[in-house]
């Protein structure tokens, strides 16, 4: 028996970027080098995924949107929302571990019915989540302080979530911060990977794409210094022990 690794989909197409998240969801999420896999779909199509070969499916951020103007949107980003639409419906009919990353709510909110615009957005930095009734009985988010720090910025969200989707955090500025589709399909608008040095490593890579005025840079920096951020790699932590199998 030899443990079922994870598979992280990537579309980040920096590496700076690309690789500080793959390293940070290896560590925060408690795994060693063969227990995660990435894909950095920015390069390469996704191919077929057996979900039998994985304990768990992880998507990361950037800066696609799946709101973004069809005419806007390059043929890679065109292919990859086609692949991971394919992939996500595999995933939701299976009810196969899944957690999506910021990136997470437009793609599986858009698989489910979600209503996913640019109403909640929300600028780089520091955010107050706070846990929802149903979260504080959800497995990844029950034992998490009811309100706690986390670090995001985003230009779409959910709106709105669909009958039977559980909606497991919010914020003052983006009324869903994370949900849940099915027993194991979950999604945040924050970033459950991201600690200060990571922030401000994506602070320096995506300072000209549009999130935040570039002067502004080191500015952000400092509001982040203000936060500890912990909590949310708890939710990594949680993902990775509870869904970890062997094949």
């Amino acid at each position: 028996m030899v443990d079922a690794p994870f598979l992280l989909l990537s579309i980040r197409d920096e590496d700076e970027a690309a690789d500080d998240e793959f390293r940070a969801v290896r560590r925060f999420a408690g795994l060693a080098g063969h227990q995660l896999h990435r894909i950095k779909l920015t390069e390469r199509p996704l191919g077929a995924v057996d979900l039998r070969d994985w304990s768990g499916i992880i998507l990361g951020g950037g800066p696609y949107n799946v709101s973004d103007d069809e005419i806007t949107k390059s043929p890679t980003q065109r292919r990859v929302e086609t692949e991971l639409a394919a992939l996500l419906e595999t995933v939701i009919e299976n009810d196969f571990p899944f957690l999506g990353c910021c990136y997470g709510i437009g793609t599986v909110g858009l698989a489910v019915g979600a209503v996913i615009d640019r109403v909640y957005t929300e600028p780089v930095g520091p955010v107050t989540v706070a846990v929802t009734e149903q979260g504080r009985r959800d497995p990844l988010f029950a034992d998490l302080p009811d309100v706690f720090d986390a670090y995001g910025g985003h230009k779409e969200a959910a709106t709105t979530l669909p009958a039977g989707v559980a909606h497991l955090a919010s914020s003052p500025a983006c009324p869903v911060q994370a949900f849940r589709v099915g027993a194991n399909v979950y999604a945040t608008q924050f970033h459950p990977e991201l600690d200060l040095d990571g922030l401000c490593t994506r602070i320096e890579v995506y300072k000209n794409h549009g999130y935040f005025p570039p002067e502004t840079a080191e500015a952000l920096k400092q509001t982040a210094r203000q936060r500890t951020v912990t909590a949310p790699m708890t939710i990594l932590r949680r993902f990775a022990q509870r869904y970890s199998r062997q094949v």
